[in-house]
Parts: structure tokens; sequence; C-alpha cells
């Protein structure tokens, strides 16, 4: 998934942004963005739009990000809400919470955050069976949150 051959969720990149550039400022997208540079703002995908967003071991974003679709090896310092798939490669570093459909994470990966699916319940197959887990919110130490 991360050597030289790229998964394309949405099909094509629309937009790169090289590792010469640094964005101050929110970014609004549709159909693929490919990231190696900085952006220190929010980034977004058009309502409706059923994008991609990849970021690169070497892209950086200081804010947060709305896009269906993420496939990350770089860094997010914001929270990451990816509704359809997000994929994280063996140096990807997220510093805040993620809210995902459904996730892949490589061994390397980091998360310094909280994990929320959104697609519940989810159903895990186990050797005797399928099982049905429901997610309750709280703590890393299994406490329920105060609501």
């Amino acid at each position: 998934m991360f050597g030289s051959k790229k998964e394309t969720l949405s099909g094509r990149v629309d937009t790169l942004i090289s590792d010469a550039a640094r964005i101050v400022g929110d970014v609004g997208f549709t159909g693929g963005l490919h990231l190696d540079g900085k952006i220190n703002g929010n980034v977004a995908s058009e309502p409706g739009n059923n994008a991609t967003l990849w970021i690169s071991e070497k892209g950086l974003i200081e804010g947060n990000i709305d896009v269906p679709n993420v496939i990350l090896n770089g860094i997010v310092r914001g929270d990451v809400s990816a509704r359809d798939k997000l994929v994280l490669g063996p140096k990807a570093s997220i510093s805040g919470n993620v809210s995902y459909g459904i996730m892949e994470m490589a061994q390397g990966a980091q998360v310094a955050g909280r994990l929320m699916p959104l697609n519940l319940p989810v159903t895990v197959a186990t050797q005797t069976g399928a099982v049905a887990l429901k997610a309750v919110p709280g703590n890393f130490d299994g406490r329920r949150s105060a609501s």
C-alpha cells in the first residue's frame, strides 16, 4: 500500500501539494489531494464528494481533517474524520481524536487520541463465529465518560 504502487480510493489525484509548499489557512477540495508539504489549517472535502486525501511521510497537517477517505503516512496534529475509510501507514502519527468508517493500521502507526468508529454495531469474525460489538463512550481505561 505504501510502496511503489499507490491505492487510489477515488480513482485519481487531482491536486498535488509538493514538499516545497507550505499553506497557511483552510483547504477545501474535491476529488483526490496528495500532500507532501505542510498545511497549517483545516482540510475538508466538499460535501457529497467521495474525496480522498493522501498524506505522504513528508506531509504535515496542523489542523482538523474532514474527508471521506484518508490515507496517511505523515503527521496530523488535530482531529481526523474519515467517514468511509482511514488507512494508517507505518510512519503515520495522529495527535487528536479519530472517527472512521473502516480503519486499517500498519505496525508502527501512532494515534494519541480517542478512536471512534462511525459504523456501529461492529461485527467481528472469530474462529467460533461472528460476534456483534457495541462501542460505549468512555476513556481508554474503559470508564464511561460523563454525559
